[in-house]
């Protein structure tokens, strides 16, 4: 990562100490009550004395869409468990509701009317780097209802960009499944797929930002991608207990589907297929 990249996103270090960040801001005047309420430390159960809950991490900022810090998240250096750790939620920072870096990409992405949403930190963080600055993540869990939401409120068609496994795959049919009742006029997601092996910041590391854009100049919308993966990449349903079965499990997707006008151009989309 350039300086650059690294003082844009404010990536830190917290070394292998029980009381690095404790004891540094105690001499701020900053007590114990409010470190263990912003997750800073963690207390015991069995009453020893209070410890940094981030060690040995590179430790990545999170925050708000107005930039404001809200919590961390810390990624091992060595061996251990868990790779990746964020801070617990608080009084300012609920999971469901916060992607990784909204602050920053929040400018490109109202210019770009475009949102990526890749799977990780450093998969956003390499994206920013190689100029795709409206880049986000969700915070180590699947994409919730109220983080598809949230960039709707910014633009209508975001981009999720998922890994080319069939890990990735898998992720990707869950977010469709739990998007189904949230879908409105005018607001929808478009599916990217990554190359099989590769995410974002490989794909750039190995290709170029030229391979990233080939990417998204490929994606796919909700309707044809749940199309694809109910067919399992089947051009042709030959038997008539064949196109019954799918028809079958294609309305009762659009039976999810809450707003009535989206509800009808998807079920006529799929008598027309």
């Amino acid at each position: 990562l350039s300086d650059e990249t690294i003082s844009r996103f404010r990536l830190g270090f917290a070394p292998d100490l029980r009381n690095g960040i404790k004891g540094a801001l105690a001499r701020e005047g900053i007590g114990e009550d409010l470190l263990l309420a912003a997750g800073l430390i963690r207390q015991p159960d069995d009453g020893r004395p209070a410890y940094d809950y981030f060690r040995r991490r590179v430790v990545f900022p999170i925050m708000d869409r107005r930039g404001r810090i809200i919590a961390f998240g810390g990624r091992i250096l060595g061996d251990g468990e868990p790779k990746y750790l964020n801070s617990p939620e608080s009084g300012v920072f609920l999971k469901r509701f916060v992607l990784y870096g909204l602050g920053q990409a929040l400018k490109a992405a109202r210019e770009r009317a475009s949102i990526i949403v890749t799977e990780g930190y450093m998969d956003v963080i390499a994206l920013h780097q190689a100029g795709f600055e409206h880049a986000v993540a969700p915070l180590g869990t699947a994409l919730t209802e109220d983080q598809i939401k949230e960039m709707w409120r910014i633009v209508a068609e975001p981009i999720l960009c998922f890994d080319g496994d069939k890990a990735g795959q898998k992720a990707a049919l869950r977010v469709a499944e739990r998007t189904l009742p949230l879908l409105k006029s005018g607001y929808g997601l478009r599916f990217a797929t990554m190359p099989p092996g590769e995410d974002p910041d490989s794909l750039i590391k190995a290709a170029g930002p030229r391979a990233m854009t080939r990417v998204l100049d490929a994606t796919k919308p909700f309707s044809e991608v749940l199309w694809q993966m109910e067919t399992a990449g089947k051009t042709k349903m030959v038997t008539p207990e064949e196109r019954a079965a799918l028809q079958s499990r294609l309305e009762k997707h659009a039976a999810q589907i809450v707003d009535p006008i989206v509800r009808q151009h998807f079920s006529g989309f799929i008598r027309d297929r």
